[in-house]
């Protein structure tokens, strides 16, 4: 079951049981993987807290849909600091470490950006393959990093120190926004509600 696979992922990269050169791999799997929490294992979850400078792993009970994945991906973060080289430490981790992060996890990007010489370029619906690089979507980075920001202040943080809500992280999404709705040829513009019309006034009684 989807479940099982899961829990194995977790175990391998916490229990650092892969070469180095598949820590990566596996790390993105965990991040990247279908939101399976409604089978996963009710009666404990991992949970990180910043303890003396450093992340330490810890069990919560289940939780929404949402809480799962925010677990999963403080989670995976953790790891990425305690594999960089050399070892960050959270205390230390700056809005550059996010960026870093963020440019790392392109790597494993589904999404097709056209560069501005592909002649798809702008085409929502390209009518043919083309040699252009895989990258994370803008939706993908920008719901990651609202998660991390909110796993951040609920584990200690303070909110002025928040790594993920820095300026320099904020404009990256915005450029990142940018630039893949222009390749896409897509909007990312919010929708606006169309506010209800009010009922046809009734005419007074006496003009009928």
């Amino acid at each position: 079951p989807n479940s099982g696979g899961s829990l194995v992922i977790k175990k391998r990269i916490l229990g650092n049981q892969l070469p180095k050169e598949d820590h990566s791999v596996i790390i993105m799997d965990a991040l990247l993987a279908a939101d399976s929490s409604n089978s996963e294992n009710n009666s404990s979850n991992t949970n990180m807290i910043n303890t003396n400078n450093s992340m330490a792993i810890i069990t919560a009970p289940s939780s929404s849909r949402y809480e799962n994945q925010k677990r999963r991906d403080w989670n995976t973060f953790g790891q990425y600091l305690k594999n960089h080289r050399p070892p960050l430490s959270l205390s230390r981790c700056s809005g550059a470490h996010v960026l870093e992060f963020l440019r790392y996890l392109d790597q494993f990007g589904k999404t097709k950006i056209h560069n501005q010489f592909c002649p798809f370029f702008g085409h929502p619906n390209p009518p043919a393959p083309c040699p252009c690089p895989l990258r994370q979507a803008w939706g993908s980075l920008d719901a990651l990093i609202g998660r991390l920001r909110a796993a951040f202040e609920e584990h200690g943080g303070k909110p002025e120190a928040n790594p993920f809500g820095a300026r320099a992280v904020r404009l990256y999404l915005r450029e990142v926004r940018e630039l893949q709705a222009k390749a896409r040829g897509i909007s990312y513009e919010k929708k606006k509600r169309k506010r209800p019309q009010p009922p046809p006034a009734l005419p007074p009684p006496n003009a009928i």
